[in-house]
């Protein structure tokens, strides 16, 4: 059973690191439209 749980272990360490890989090269775009919303002075507190 400690043999199983060590593979277990590093396949986890592996999807994590392949996870962190990927997200680390991942070119996600900027946003392209410009938002904007009025917030209402109710929301806050005083």
């Amino acid at each position: 059973m400690g043999k199983f749980s060590l593979v277990i272990f590093v396949l986890l360490l592996v999807g994590a690191g392949a996870g962190l890989v990927f997200l680390l090269n991942w070119n996600i775009p900027a946003p392209s439209q410009k938002v904007e919303k009025v917030l209402p002075d109710d929301m806050f507190p005083h």
